[in-house]
């Protein structure tokens, strides 16, 4: 691929726009399956709990929650307007049931209200946190007193290996982000690491590794 094609490629994997963003939305739901379902795994949602996801993307992994637990009210938001299109149409059973709601938000700037949610989880968001700090500072104002974070990432030693990352990704290992939710007032209380299936990018094997890290409002 030419530089060019693989900063539209980064482009779209931070902010997906236009049909090409719809293709890229559904691709992802390919390349990240094993990412979402580990991190799905790791929700234990309890009977009415209400849980936020930033950057869900197409929506397509949101069923896979309700089979844990029919009970919850799950929000959804994303800064790309065709991934809430899409997430809208994808879920919209759940959303006619009142389970579901999608909006357009940055994560942080969340258009909800302090202490709403019991959880909130992010999947391969963290990299384009373009002030860390003031994203936490937003996820802590809306969790709940002893609330649960999830941030699931793929870590530096993997993601390094993809040619779109120089593109405006920012990258991290494990103590990084325990590094960085230290220092915003959140308690690591868990992390899991597990390796994926390979993936074929830009015709290169790579190694694909999954790292999810629970912390608690503090």
């Amino acid at each position: 691929m030419t530089e060019e094609q693989l900063k539209n490629i980064a482009q779209q994997l931070r902010k997906p726009e236009g049909d090409w963003g719809i293709e890229m939305g559904e691709k992802m739901n390919v390349g990240n399956k094993f990412i979402n379902l580990h991190t799905i795994d790791v929700l234990n949602p309890k009977a009415n709990d209400v849980i936020l996801e930033i950057g869900m993307g197409n929506g397509f992994f949101v069923k896979d929650i309700f089979k844990l637990e029919n009970t919850i009210q799950y929000k959804g938001c994303d800064y790309s307007k065709e991934m809430v299109s899409k997430a809208t149409a994808l879920n919209e059973k759940l959303i006619k049931e009142k389970k579901v709601d999608f909006f357009i938000a940055n994560a942080d700037k969340i258009p909800c209200e302090d202490a709403e949610f019991n959880t909130i989880f992010t999947i391969n968001t963290i990299y384009f946190w373009e002030d860390p700090k003031r994203v936490l500072k937003e996820i802590r104002r809306v969790l709940k007193p002893k609330g649960k974070l999830i941030i699931s990432l793929r870590p530096k030693s993997s993601m390094a290996a993809y040619p779109f990352v120089k593109y405006g990704f920012d990258m991290f290992n494990k103590s990084e982000v325990f590094q960085l939710l230290h220092n915003n007032n959140f308690v690591v209380t868990e992390h899991i690491e597990k390796e994926e299936p390979e993936q074929e990018i830009n015709g290169k094997t790579m190694k694909v590794e999954t790292l999810i890290i629970c912390a608690q409002k503090n």
